[in-house]
C-alpha cells in the first residue's frame, strides 16, 4: 500500500525540480539577468500572499497539544465530538477527553507501546480506537475506563462507530465487522477483495439508522444491516480501467455522508455520486477524482480532488455551482461545512475560510507551523483544527 499524500508529495517534489531546471534555463538565454530581478510588479495580496487582510475575524477559543500527533505517518486522526467532550488521539498511545468550552483536560491516557493508526470513533457510550496491530480498544467516554479489547485481522485506520450495541470497525485488509459494543465479541464480518495497489487510507463506515454505508479499495459502495451484517445493496461507485494497477485505483476513501434519503460519496480515479440509501441507485455522478473528503451543507455538496481544486456541486443534480483552483499546490485537505462557510487546511498549516455559497476566499490563519491532515470537525458552535504534530485549535467564525 501506499500513502496518497507521500505520492503526491513526491509529484509535487520532482515538479519544483523541473520548474527550478526550466527557471535557470531562462535566466542564462536572458540578455540582463539584473533588468529581469529588477523589474516591477504590483504586489500580490491575494489569499496565498503574507500581505493578505481578512475579511473576517476567525477567533481562537483555545489551543492546546496532545501528544505526537500523527507525526510523518500520514494518519488521519481527526478528533471527535461525544457531547460537551472533544477526543484527541495521538500516534504514540495518547487519548484525551477535552472540555470544548474551555480547552481543559477531563481525562487523557497513555497506551505505552502501540501506536494509534485511526481517529476516535464514538456510540454506545465509548469512544473507540483502532491500531496498527489489528486491535479496537473502548473505553468509557465519560472516564476513559477500559471496557474492552478485540482483535480484527489487520490495522485499523478508519475510526470504528458504535449504534444500538453493535460497534463496526473497517480494517485494512478489505473487511468490515460488526462487534458487540458490550464485549467486543465478534457478531459478523463482511469481507471484500483488495486490489493489488491501493492508497494508504479508510473511509470511516457510517451508521444511519439500521444500516451501515461503507465504501472500499475496489470501487464497490454497499449499505449493510447493522445488526447481520447482510448486505442491503451492492454499488459499484467506480470501476477499474487502465492498464498499470496505479490506473486501475479506485479506492473509496473519503467518509461518506448521510443526507435523508441520499449518500454522498466519493472516489480516487472515480467520481462523487449521489446514491439513493433505498436501493442503491446511483442518482448522479461526476467525474471528479478524490481522496481527500467531501463535506455536505446548505444544499451543496463540497469536494476536494485530486488536483487540489475545490469544488461546489449542487445536491439535487451535481452540477458545478463553482470551482477554486488557487490551493492546487498546496496540498488541501476535504472541506468541512461550517456556519455558510467553508474550511480548508494545507501542508503549511496555514486554515482557510471561505464563503460556501461562492467561494471567496473571507480569512486566512496559520494555527501551527506544522502540516494539516485532517479536515476541520464542525463541533457546532466552534471549528476544531488538528495539526500533523497534535496541535489542537477551537476556533469560531461569526
Amino acid at each position: 500500500m501506499i500513502s496518497n499524500l507521500a505520492r503526491c508529495c513526491a509529484v509535487f517534489l520532482v515538479s519544483l525540480s523541473l520548474i527550478s531546471c526550466g527557471t535557470v534555463t531562462k535566466f542564462k538565454e536572458s540578455a540582463s539577468l539584473k533588468a529581469f530581478i529588477s523589474k516591477k510588479t504590483p504586489e500580490d495580496t491575494g489569499i496565498l500572499s503574507t500581505s493578505y487582510n481578512s475579511k473576517t475575524t476567525i477567533e481562537t477559543i483555545w489551543s492546546k497539544k496532545i501528544g505526537k500527533g500523527a507525526d510523518n505517518l500520514y494518519l488521519n486522526l481527526k478528533p471527535t465530538i461525544i457531547g460537551a467532550y472533544l477526543y484527541v488521539a495521538s500516534k504514540d498511545g495518547r487519548l484525551a477527553a477535552i472540555d470544548t468550552s474551555n480547552g481543559s483536560i477531563i481525562w487523557e491516557i497513555h497506551d505505552k507501546n502501540i501506536i494509534y493508526t485511526s481517529a476516535p470513533g464514538s456510540g454506545d457510550g465509548m469512544v473507540l480506537i483502532g491500531t496498527g496491530d489489528g486491535r479496537v480498544i473502548a473505553r468509557n467516554a465519560k472516564t476513559g475506563k477500559l471496557r474492552w479489547v478485540a482483535r480484527v485481522s489487520s490495522e485499523v485506520l478508519a475510526a470504528p462507530q458504535a449504534f444500538n450495541n453493535v460497534t463496526v470497525t473497517r480494517t485494512g485488509d478489505g473487511k468490515l465487522y460488526g462487534l458487540r459494543s458490550e464485549t467486543g465479541e465478534e457478531l459478523w464480518n463482511y469481507d471484500r477483495t483488495v486490489p493489488s495497489l491501493t492508497l494508504r487510507g479508510n473511509a470511516a463506515p457510517v451508521i444511519s439508522g439500521d444500516h451501515v454505508y461503507a465504501g472500499f479499495d475496489s470501487g464497490r459502495f454497499v449499505a449493510l444491516n447493522l445488526k447481520t451484517g447482510q448486505a442491503k445493496w451492492d454499488s459499484p461507485l467506480a470501476i477499474a480501467s487502465g492498464r498499470s494497477d496505479l490506473e486501475r485505483m479506485v479506492d473509496v476513501d473519503s467518509e461518506p455522508t448521510v443526507l435523508r434519503d441520499t449518500v454522498f460519496a466519493s472516489s480516487f480515479n472515480g467520481g462523487v455520486s449521489a446514491i439513493s440509501t433505498l436501493d442503491g441507485t446511483i442518482k448522479w455522478t461526476r467525474e471528479i477524482s478524490s481522496f481527500a473528503g467531501i463535506s455536505v451543507g446548505g444544499n451543496l455538496v463540497f469536494v476536494t480532488d485530486a488536483d487540489g481544486a475545490i469544488w461546489a456541486l449542487n445536491t439535487a443534480t451535481g452540477a458545478s455551482v463553482w470551482k477554486r483552483e488557487t490551493l492546487k499546490e498546496r496540498f488541501p485537505t476535504g472541506p468541512t461545512y461550517y456556519n455558510g462557510k467553508v474550511i480548508i487546511s494545507d501542508y503549511e498549516g496555514y486554515t482557510y475560510w471561505m464563503d460556501a455559497k461562492n467561494g471567496d476566499f473571507i480569512s486566512k490563519q496559520r494555527f501551527d507551523k506544522s502540516k494539516v491532515l485532517s479536515k476541520a470537525l464542525n463541533a457546532s458552535d466552534m471549528a476544531i483544527i488538528f495539526s500533523s504534530q497534535g496541535r489542537v485549535t477551537a476556533t469560531r467564525a461569526p
